[in-house]
């Protein structure tokens, strides 16, 4: 008798002659698999040696060749039988049963295929979206044996969304979307037209032979209450899938929820965020991944893993192996992941994400680790913050970053200022004990003033430097900057320096060439710059190295991406004239700026390496094209008020404390260059008497030739006529 119909059918799937009964064979098909479970007794034979994926399979192109005989947009006898005994709902039973082994597999299959090869909208229909909700639940779990098979399933489901947005509501609140009625009364949601198959006095009109028995035997599910699915529907099922260590099944999980969310409708959006387990799951693999980063990690392994996305989450295989290094590959790839989801989301859902990672990740992870006791639990948080905050491109979590750093635009100017925020803590961090420390939170603020948000430049400068209180009332302009810093009051200067050989590196200046509108000529800011090192202190003129000219290159580059990014902020041209008639009051430059100055004025006795992070973040503050800056850290000739100083006036008592040190080094100028030669990697390096001295000179003198580079793109003269001194060779 089985091999009989099993010949009929391959004749009317091969020629579909009109003869045939497409109904009867589609029932007997389902016949054939419900007597499988009646008769069988043998519990352990895999499904694929019984003929239930071929019975399956005839199903599929039976309901496949139906639809190409009916008119558009009608269900056909077959797909209303399919729906009216609920095929679906027993098929999901059986796949959770798995019954016989390898069932549940077949069960995927089969949904995918029909969802993607029947037409005819089916997911609105009641007994269609309940089992697909319960199939759902039947996956998700990290190294199941059907992830592939899962994986193609919910791909069919994000692309049936994809054409009807309005779907991701019946997917996500299954029951919801129908009026609640005892599951007795719940035929089916077919249109009335089409839901009348069992009214019809058809001979296949009830279920098949032996459907009570066959349910009988299988597990019996709970009724679900009608508030929904609760914890488990097609976005945990993707985030679960996200986790597969199979590269290609996680890779198309990650898509298709980058997929749900950025399509979602309004009603959706809100519904991810009110009512599922949407941001949350996202969020607690993030917090695992970083729970399982080892206590310490080394910073500069942290930095080498910089290119890694959520594409490619795999740690480059050239790099240096480190204990740690797929974990933290896998949690920087997440992040990212997160940062994309948040970056293409409905508003809503994004929000909600960027709120929940600010709150679990970084209040409740890495606030308590950056304020540690321990100095390896400080580093390591804190290069692993910078790391995030170098691949963060979305608005809305960099918004929730520089709150967490930072605190609300609402709060006080001053974030430093505030308890309730790390900023003052790193603040202090940068100059701490553990110049390793100091080096990483200085790396951590060079990459904060890399973002587009208007609020950390102006919470940790411009908020100190509004109103101009450094500037002196009713002075007249200085002659020369040496006037400017009234040398015979500075307590560097009243030491005999002059008469022990300190002359700056050309005569002082006549009063400072003007602009007409007011500011200091281009052209006196850089030989300012490039002349406040004494000429015994310079060595770059003896290498024939680049020199000032990859200066201005450098600079021209970053300043057009610094003008770039700061553009929608509305910044103003010009200075606010000062009123002479106003009343000085004291003046404060705030922590950041004094922690930076007190480092910078200690240059000469900090490492190397410390030197440089200082002068690169006081570098990546003066492009910015705000006149304040540009007066503040960049102008020699500002008249300051009293107890004031500026970044100018810091560089000078460098120099005389400098010049008081050459006296008591031995060979100065020899020993200087041999440092450099070092430095540039042209010797071998080998330990000399006052070598942090040395090296703190050769990063002096490089820092003010980019200085005066900064300034020169920064306002470029109006004609041809740039009267530089020779040119500067020479860069470490």
């Amino acid at each position: 008798m089985l091999s009989r119909l099993g010949a009929l059918l391959q004749e009317a799937v091969g020629a579909w002659e009109p003869t045939i009964d497409l109904l009867e064979a589609f029932v007997e098909h389902w016949k054939g698999i419900t007597h499988y479970y009646i008769e069988s007794t043998d519990e352990n034979t895999p499904v694929k040696k019984t003929d239930i994926p071929w019975r399956l399979k005839q199903m599929l192109d039976i309901l496949v060749h139906e639809e190409r005989q009916q008119a558009a947009g009608e269900a056909g006898p077959c797909l209303e039988y399919l729906l009216q005994h609920k095929i679906l709902e027993t098929l999901c039973t059986l796949g959770k049963a798995e019954y016989p082994p390898g069932m549940r597999q077949q069960v995927f299959q089969f949904f995918s295929k029909v969802l993607a090869q029947v037409q005819h909208p089916l997911l609105h229909y009641l007994n269609v979206h309940r089992p697909v909700q319960k199939l759902l639940r039947l996956g998700g779990a990290p190294g199941s044996l059907t992830e592939k098979e899962e994986v193609q399933f919910t791909t069919v489901l994000c692309s049936k969304i994809q054409q009807d947005p309005a779907l991701l509501t019946y997917i996500l609140e299954g029951k919801k979307t129908v009026a609640p009625k005892k599951a007795s009364q719940e035929s089916t949601s077919l249109p009335r037209e089409t839901a009348s198959i069992e009214d019809q006095d058809h001979p296949h009109s009830k279920a098949p032979d032996g459907a009570g028995a066959l349910t009988a035997q299988l597990p019996v599910e709970p009724q679900e209450p009608d508030e929904g699915i609760g914890e488990s529907n097609l976005i945990t099922s993707l985030v679960g899938l996200c986790k597969s260590k199979k590269g290609r099944v996680a890779l198309k999980a990650q898509e298709n929820l980058l997929l749900l969310v950025s399509v979602a409708p309004q009603a959706a959006a809100a519904y991810l965020v009110r009512s599922s387990p949407c941001c949350p799951a996202i969020v607690k693999h993030l917090c695992q991944l970083y729970q399982s980063l080892p206590t310490f990690l080394d910073p500069a392994d942290i930095a080498a893993l910089e290119g890694i996305t959520w594409r490619l989450p795999s740690a480059p295989s050239d790099e240096g192996n480190f204990p740690g290094k797929e974990a933290l590959a896998a949690f920087l790839g997440w992040f990212d992941y997160c940062d994309h989801l948040i970056m293409e989301a409905h508003a809503v859902v994004a929000d909600a994400l960027a709120k929940a990672v600010a709150e679990k990740l970084f209040v409740e992870i890495l606030q308590p680790q950056l304020l540690h006791v321990s100095e390896q639990s400080v580093l390591t948080s804190t290069a692993l913050l910078t790391a995030l905050l170098r691949q963060l491109r979305s608005p809305a979590l960099l918004g929730e970053a520089v709150a967490f750093l930072l605190g609300s635009e609402q709060r006080s100017a001053a974030p430093e200022d505030s308890p309730c925020t790390p900023c003052a803590h790193l603040i202090r961090h940068c100059d701490h004990l553990s110049d390793e420390i100091s080096i990483a939170t200085l790396r951590l603020f060079e990459e904060l003033l890399q973002k587009p948000h208007e609020q950390i430049i102006r919470s940790l400068v411009l908020c100190h430097l509004e109103g101009r209180l450094y500037a002196a009332r009713g002075s007249q302009e200085p002659e020369s900057y040496e006037d400017n810093l009234d040398l015979e009051e500075d307590p560097y200067f009243t030491d005999g320096l002059l008469d022990a050989g300190f002359q700056p590196s050309a005569k002082p200046h006549p009063a400072p060439a003007t602009n007409s509108d007011g500011k200091t000529a281009v052209t006196e800011i850089v030989n300012s710059f490039l002349c406040l090192v004494p000429e015994e202190a310079k060595t770059s003129a003896f290498l024939e190295e680049t020199g000032y000219d990859t200066y201005v290159h450098d600079a021209y580059g970053l300043f057009q991406e610094c003008s770039s990014r700061v553009s929608p902020w509305g910044w103003p041209l010009a200075l606010t004239p000062l009123d002479p008639h106003e009343p000085e009051r004291p003046f404060f430059e705030g922590h950041f700026l004094r922690m930076l100055f007190d480092r910078m004025s200690r240059i000469l006795e900090q490492p190397y390496s410390l030197n440089l992070q200082v002068t690169s973040v006081l570098s990546r503050l003066a492009l910015f094209p705000h006149p304040l800056i540009h007066e503040y850290l960049l102008d020699p000739y500002i008249s300051l008020a009293p107890g004031c100083r500026s970044l100018f006036s810091v560089l000078v008592r460098v120099i005389g404390d400098l010049m008081q040190r050459i006296q008591r080094v031995p060979q100065f100028p020899g020993k200087l260059l041999l440092v450099r030669k070092q430095l540039m990697g042209h010797i071998p390096g080998e330990q000399l008497d006052h070598q942090t001295l040395l090296q703190g000179v050769v990063v002096l003198e490089e820092f003010c030739k980019e200085l005066a580079a900064i300034a020169f793109v920064k306002f470029p003269p109006q004609g041809p006529h740039l009267h530089l001194p020779p040119p500067l060779e020479g860069h470490v």
